[in-house]
């Protein structure tokens, strides 16, 4: 297959940032990737040859013309045309697929030549309106992955993108898209007004097509949207040690649309983790706060919800733990996307993008891209164990608690005075500075449960298999645990 050439035409000083941001997007994105070449006049290497003759044969070459309109009109010719009119008009004659995309200024704010231009572009092509590079990669998305399955290149929607053959907009609460809009409008400018019709803030959305609606669409502002999609739901569970145990003191599934799913959860977490009230010592308002910062237990919730694989059969799981609490997503990070890079600055690579930019503008997302880094900050600002990812059949994030970072209440560097939260003293005196913090963690693991086996250890403590083997050999040595009954036995902990 030939590679898909996309033209992308400017300003290059309005939009430097964004000619920028879309290249990088189309080359390193695992789809796009495989079927778009970007071109930016900007990375041609210095030749013999007029910048108009190159750019317009550039044009020819291209079979989709993208353009970004603005503010500016740009450089003029001998004719009075900008360069970006020009390749608009060369575009239409050699008959290119053109997107245009106009940033969200009012039309007066616009060069007399620019508004022409956008008037005569609304004339012959659809455009949409963008405020933020995060929401021109999204409208570009979408309008992409329609471009692929017109031409016949994909048979299939991602998930969120795909239109839904059952559904219609009777199925979507006009109620809920009424408080979203207003919301958005509050909290990130959205540029449509609160009076705008069900069907224009869909399709401004990108989740409406032909008035037929996508997934997205239900998942956000559904009546009923496990009616279409049974697993979207948030299973949550409570247990007093920091094992999986059964029964279950405290177990909840939560149904809804997606922020209420994101509301739910929430709440339920910070019903069962410690809260600190303060005095009115400062100002009239009390100051709390939470063992784990609300924030990060709220993005860990929302990036589960945004980043999930939709066709699993597979349910979001949050699990509170003595020590930590688990959210388990059944989803996989994007190829080329690391644990260690996830940790740092990275592009944001949502699975379900028209998900994520709704979620984006209800503010129930602060930036794209830097979830996992926010989380990471908020926990160690709060003096907490740096939380854990880890992609095993469903990707995990792990938040430690307080009393998870000493194994009870003072473990840490005071092992000898407590193991764990009621080892008691005898323990803590003999052990003192003897053990390890893994070793020590494995004591109280087992004593919660003289069953667990070295795989289900690994999983707790977070530490390979062959380490957890290692240490139980170290504390056989030591005295301190005997195992009784060989592979079907347990543990007993000895030297107490």
């Amino acid at each position: 297959m030939n590679p898909i050439r996309i033209f992308i035409s400017s300003v290059q000083s309005e939009f430097a940032e964004e000619r920028k941001a879309l290249f990088d997007y189309l080359t390193t994105d695992v789809l796009f990737a495989q079927f778009f070449v970007p071109f930016l006049f900007e990375k041609l290497p210095a030749v013999d040859r007029t910048a108009t003759e190159m750019y317009l044969d550039e044009v020819e070459k291209c079979d989709i013309y993208l353009g970004l309109f603005g503010q500016q009109y740009g450089r003029e010719d001998e004719e009075g045309l900008s360069s970006t009119e020009r390749e608009f008009d060369h575009a239409g004659i050699h008959h290119k697929t053109r997107l245009i995309f106009l940033t969200n200024h009012d039309n007066a704010a616009r060069h007399p030549k620019e508004q022409l231009l956008v008037q005569k572009a609304e004339k012959i092509v659809t455009r949409k309106k963008f405020l933020l590079i995060h929401e021109l990669k999204a409208i570009l998305y979408a309008s992409l992955i329609r471009y692929l399955e017109e031409k016949e290149y994909i048979r299939r929607s991602p998930f969120d993108a795909a239109i839904n053959a059952r559904a219609t907009l009777q199925d979507l609460d006009n109620e809920k898209i009424n408080r979203f809009t207003v919301l958005a409008r509050k909290t990130r400018s959205f540029p449509l007004p609160e009076t705008a019709s069900v069907e224009t803030l869909l399709a401004h959305l990108n989740l409406l097509q032909e008035g037929r609606v996508a997934n997205a669409a239900i998942l956000l502002f559904g009546k009923q949207p496990q009616r279409y999609f049974i697993s979207s739901e948030i299973k949550c569970a409570h247990f007093h040690g920091i094992t999986v145990t059964k029964p279950i003191p405290s177990y909840q599934v939560y149904k809804g649309d997606v922020f209420q799913l994101v509301d739910q959860a929430v709440d339920f977490v910070l019903s069962k983790i410690d809260l600190r009230v303060g005095t009115r010592d400062a100002g009239v308002q009390v100051p709390i706060e939470y063992e784990i910062p609300q924030a990060a237990i709220a993005e860990a919730i929302v990036n589960a919800v945004v980043h999930r694989d939709y066709t699993s059969n597979g349910s979001i799981q949050i699990m509170i733990f003595k020590n930590r609490i688990e959210i388990w997503n059944p989803g996989h990070l994007p190829y080329g996307l690391t644990i260690t890079k996830l940790k740092g600055p990275h592009t944001s690579i949502p699975a379900n993008p028209l998900l994520a930019e709704p979620m984006y503008l209800a503010g129930y997302i602060e930036r794209m891209g830097t979830g996992t880094g926010d989380i990471i900050r908020l926990c160690i600002g709060q003096e907490l164990k740096e939380p854990e990812f880890r992609q095993e059949e469903e990707f995990v994030t792990t938040i430690w608690r307080k009393v998870g970072n000493k194994v009870g209440n003072k473990v840490g560097n005071k092992v000898g005075n407590k193991v764990g939260n009621k080892v008691g003293n005898k323990v803590g005196n003999k052990v003192g500075n003897k053990l390890t913090e893994n070793q020590t963690t494995i004591l109280e693991i087992i004593k919660q449960n003289p069953k667990i086996s070295a795989a289900d250890l690994s999983s707790v403590v977070g530490i390979s298999k062959r380490k957890v083997e290692e240490n139980l050999a170290k504390l056989r040595e030591l005295g301190k645990l005997q195992r009784i009954g060989g592979t079907r036995g347990h543990w007993e902990m000895s030297d107490v």
